[in-house]
């Protein structure tokens, strides 16, 4: 995380992809503008959070337990809410839509590094995998994450809403994030706390 935060701001005063980001940006046209565009929309902060919601929802009613879908939710969350924080902190700006050949509408003004559209879809994918990892579908679940990944990272950087940078800096950050949350807060955390354990719950209500 702080090496994510230090890169950050030397990103901000050194634009080394400032030129890759204008040159990327020349591929938003027809079909791939339009997707690239919708790709955007799909995965910002409301859609996310619903998509999030939807997923937790199907892990509960899959697995007839609400803690998976617990885990899988605050992996996600504890992981994908700091990242804000440190785009306040950094507070590189987009790339210069006074640059790119083809704008993004609306035009963004917020901070650029990291991205959260990335930092979302890659933790995503990983919290998937961990709920996944002992079934026959960890196979698919990581190669369509895989793809999904790749896809909306050219994604935004063909939008031209982001630096490349952003989108690397946002892959680092869920996949070292990510694995830390869910040590910390799933395999230690969680089994502590006697009212996420039915029989536990039980137990504290006995007289």
């Amino acid at each position: 995380m702080l090496l994510v935060t230090v890169v950050g701001f030397l990103l901000k005063y050194f634009p080394v992809d400032a030129g890759l980001a204008v040159w990327l940006n020349g591929f938003h046209v027809g079909f791939v503008g339009a997707l690239t565009s919708g790709v955007y929309h799909v995965f910002s902060p409301g859609p996310a959070i619903l998509i999030t919601l939807v997923v937790a929802g199907i892990i509960w009613l899959v697995r007839k337990d609400f803690r998976p879908a617990l885990a899988f939710a605050g992996v996600v969350a504890v992981t994908w809410v700091p990242s804000d924080i440190v785009k306040l902190i950094v507070h590189r700006p987009r790339p210069d839509v006074a640059l790119q050949p083809h704008h993004f509408v609306p035009v963004q003004v917020d901070a650029s590094y990291p991205s959260g559209h990335m930092v979302f879809v890659v933790v995503l994918v990983v919290a998937l995998v961990f709920v996944l990892r002992d079934t026959r579908w960890l196979g698919l679940s990581v190669a369509l994450g895989t793809v999904l990944v790749v896809v909306v990272g050219l994604s935004l950087v063909i939008d031209a809403v982001h630096f490349p940078t952003d989108v690397l800096a946002s892959v680092v950050w869920s996949l070292t994030v990510a694995p830390a949350v869910r040590v910390i807060g799933v395999d230690m955390i969680m089994p502590r706390l006697r009212f996420l354990d039915p029989k536990g719950a039980k137990r504290a209500i006995q007289p």
